[in-house]
């Protein structure tokens, strides 16, 4: 889906605050609000929004530790990446999976209750692999999200 200068905005505006109204949303980016209606169906339907979230405070979750988990595979076979990638998956604890180039293999965010829940994730979900060759933890002190996805608009010449 070729996106224009409008669909643009409607990604800006819903990536700051997913439950603007369609009216004010319409009124921010200058279209009637059936138009800014249908623009946000289309890109729905086309995958370019995939979805809504709630931001939750970790604290109030029960989430008083969070960390990065650095894993070095054994093999990268496709049949042994695929099953640790849907391991990873099944995991409460996972909360971002980043398949990475480099030494490491995969950084996994997870968010736990403590050092002694942490240091079980480590032990059963990492650790007792057969796919995982070496980890490493780091702890996370502060997280912050940046809410405002980069989007580009590519012209192409008349």
């Amino acid at each position: 889906m070729r996106l224009d200068p409008t669909d643009i905005q409607i990604i800006r505006w819903l990536r700051k605050n997913a439950r603007i109204s369609n009216k004010e949303l319409a009124a921010k980016v200058g279209l009637a609000p059936s138009s800014c209606l249908e623009r946000v169906r289309r890109l729905r339907i086309s995958r370019v929004l995939t979805g809504y979230h709630a931001d939750v405070d970790p604290d109030a979750v029960g989430i008083g530790l969070q960390a990065m988990v650095a894993v070095r595979l054994t093999r990268h076979a496709r049949s042994e990446v695929e099953s640790f990638q849907g391991h990873l998956e099944s995991l409460a604890e996972v909360v971002t999976i980043f398949h990475v180039a480099g030494a490491n293999d995969y950084l996994v965010h997870v968010a736990v209750r403590d050092a002694s829940h942490l240091r079980e994730l480590a032990l059963s979900a990492f650790t007792e692999r057969p796919e995982v060759a070496h980890i490493e933890t780091q702890l996370i002190f502060q997280h912050t999200r940046n809410h405002e996805l980069p989007v580009y608009l590519a012209y192409e010449e008349d």
